[in-house]
């Protein structure tokens, strides 16, 4: 990461996000922060590069689930199909039901950190989607 020195999220920086990479465009990094079989929940601490971003994607649940972004420091996008990209900054939080088609990732400019809480549920699965398109992301300011 070019800028690895001077973007230090408050959560840690992490290892390279190696088993998603094929769900992103660009390089992510992930710092587990509890462990879901002892803590009941999930959360990680997820670091984008600049640009890059995840597929579309939709976290699928019987009864239950979702997640829960964070947002802790630079700044990204997430965007619902079919709505606008909404702009993510430090502080800001993020409902996402289970169900809802989405991707999120960081600005063009921009590293970006949150913290992604995955709601407990029964019968979750993810479901990866296609790629955000280039000519759409690159209209984002």
């Amino acid at each position: 990461m070019a800028d690895q020195n001077e973007f230090n999220p408050m959560f840690g920086m992490g290892a390279p996000n190696e088993a998603y990479a094929r769900y992103f465009i660009g390089n992510s990094y992930l710092n587990p922060l509890t462990n879901p079989a002892e803590a009941g929940v999930g959360l990680a601490n997820v670091t984008f590069e600049p640009g890059c971003r995840n597929n579309w994607h939709i976290h699928h649940a019987d009864k239950g689930g979702g997640q829960i972004l964070i947002c802790t420091d630079g700044r990204g996008w997430y965007q619902e199909w079919g709505k606008e990209p909404q702009e993510l900054r430090p502080g800001d939080v993020v409902n996402i039901p289970p169900e809802i088609k989405h991707w999120h990732g960081a600005a063009k400019d921009s590293c970006f950190s949150h913290i992604a809480v995955e709601i407990p549920c029964e019968g979750a699965s993810n479901e990866w989607l296609e790629a955000v398109e280039d000519d759409a992301y690159g209209l984002l300011p």
